[in-house]
């Protein structure tokens, strides 16, 4: 398994703009975060996790055109679904499905009608709506009728019922607040858990860093990697050293990998130029 952060940033992005903070005026590329995005690469399978309105550009900066199995959208927010659009160049493979919960589906059928009409017009991407149950797993398929599971976590942003994922031995979590005690069995003997920290001040709708650092000991995966941040997580190479072991913060390129040994392997090169 190969997890791609494409986006390691909050809604603003960072920089910000108007920003000149030191984090937003650096020039270490790994405090320059996209909107959160994630790929999911195992068993042959590509998942895209979120389709924010940064898309087009991080695939461009990827620069690996190949074809998406599927695409897993958390939830409803603009930071996270303004990209679908984009997904056109992808769909001259074949049509992509996406995977979302019914509440979602609909809005995203009010927001971007003309690509789930009865007869779509010339240049449209080629999406399909697939609704997921919560509480159900449901299977992608990908090439060669090679299939990945993918278990849904239920999580709270804010007030806001949404989705995390479990693929494997990895799990992507984004916009949390918290999480029912219920769902913390789903995510038992994980070896990569990628997870938001917006912020180390407190949010009405987000984990800030010490509710993540807990919940990262509560999960107890073999390593955690920080999304989902804003500026005010401060300069990376100040901020990282600040984590205990195990816990990192992502950026944007950081790829993580999983061989059949079941120990992670960290591509610390493979962030975006």
């Amino acid at each position: 398994m190969k997890i791609t952060i494409l986006g390691s940033g909050t809604s603003t992005g960072v920089p910000e703009i108007g920003c000149r903070c030191p984090v937003c005026t650096s020039t270490d590329s790994r405090d320059n975060r996209l909107r959160c995005s994630g790929l999911i690469e195992t068993a042959g399978v590509r998942i895209l996790i979120d389709c924010g309105p940064d898309f087009r550009e991080q695939m461009l900066r990827l620069d690996d055109f190949r074809p998406l199995d599927g695409v897993l959208i958390t939830h409803e927010h603009y930071d996270h679904v303004g990209g679908l659009d984009d997904l056109r160049p992808f769909c001259r493979f074949r049509d992509i499905p996406v995977y979302a919960e019914h509440y979602v589906a609909e809005r995203l059928r009010q927001r971007i009608p003309y690509c789930f009409a009865e007869h779509l017009y010339l240049g449209v991407p080629r999406i399909t709506l697939e609704e997921i149950a919560p509480d159900t797993s449901f299977v992608v398929n990908g090439p060669e009728g090679r299939q990945v599971e993918v278990i849904p976590v239920r999580v709270m942003h804010g007030k806001l019922p949404i989705l995390g994922y479990r693929v494997g031995g990895m799990a992507w979590i984004t916009d949390m607040l918290a999480m029912p005690d219920s769902e913390y069995h789903k995510l038992q003997g994980l070896d990569v858990l990628v997870m938001n920290a917006l912020r180390p001040q407190p949010h009405h709708t987000h984990q800030h860093l010490q509710q993540a650092l807990e919940n990262a000991r509560r999960i107890g995966a073999k390593e955690t990697y920080l999304v989902h941040m804003s500026h005010h997580v401060g300069l990376h190479a100040e901020a990282e050293r600040l984590l205990p072991p195990h816990v990192h913060f992502a950026y944007d390129g950081l790829t993580v990998g999983l061989p059949d040994a079941g120990h992670t392997c960290v591509n610390l090169s493979g962030q975006f130029q």
